[in-house]
């Protein structure tokens, strides 16, 4: 606070303000306190830049015309694809999303590190005609399905219903993401499931629950992922 009260960080990020001792992130989670200790109105800092979303384009002919294949947008820049997506896969993978196998008129969306809200900003997005969401099969990757669709994106959800947890579950784990233990819990309302989804969901979260609780979708091979949208 007595920082903010004698310096000026004008045209600067949150993450460029040098306060000895703190490391670059913390402004980023105590703005709102600094706000309150200093009786400032602003701390003067440079705007959150806009959210973007990455993507690679699927087509066949588009790639071996010699287009790009990866590409971004940015929420409020005037931005057209390269062509309008007949096929659009939201993959919660990065690795998938990059990889994933050449579709006709397909773009496929990386949907690590941003929400539902900035994908919704793009109407070529979503537009086409379809428009699909995988994630994993686990508690977080039905959370996150139900928050696009509370977002206002509507997807279809692929390889995240109960043939494929029977299929691919011996390949499963029962550890999270940062490599805790998953383990049984209360459902939570995710008002924005089919009554499908909701069953393999309440099934992988029951406390009398044997199998595994999270299949990973790399697990999946990417011509099975290619066949769900063709």
């Amino acid at each position: 606070a007595h920082w903010f009260t004698h310096n000026d960080a004008t045209g600067l990020t949150p993450r460029q303000v040098p306060i000895p001792g703190m490391h670059a992130k913390w402004l980023n989670s105590s703005r709102s306190l600094i706000l309150d200790l200093t009786g400032l109105d602003s701390l003067g800092l440079l705007p959150e830049h806009p959210p973007r979303i990455h993507f690679t384009y699927l087509d066949p002919d588009h790639r071996a015309a010699g287009g790009r294949a990866h590409d971004s947008a940015t929420v409020g820049d005037h931005f057209t694809p390269a062509y309008q997506p007949q096929v659009v896969v939201i993959s919660e993978n990065k690795d998938t999303a990059i990889h994933f196998p050449p579709v006709k008129g397909g773009i496929a969306v990386e949907g690590d590190g941003f929400g539902g809200k900035t994908a919704a900003a793009f109407p070529w997005l979503t537009n086409a005609p379809r428009l699909y969401y995988w994630g994993d099969i686990d508690p977080h990757g039905f959370e996150i399905l139900n928050g696009w669709r509370a977002d206002g994106v509507p997807v279809t959800s692929m390889l995240m219903d109960r043939a494929t947890y029977d299929t691919y579950e011996p390949y499963g784990t029962n550890t999270d993401k940062k490599n805790q233990p998953l383990g049984p819990t209360d459902p939570k309302p995710l008002a924005h499931l089919t009554s499908e989804e909701r069953a393999v969901y309440e099934l992988i979260v029951c406390d009398h629950h044997t199998r595994h609780r999270r299949v990973e979708q790399e697990r999946i091979p990417l011509h099975i992922a290619r066949r769900s949208v063709t």
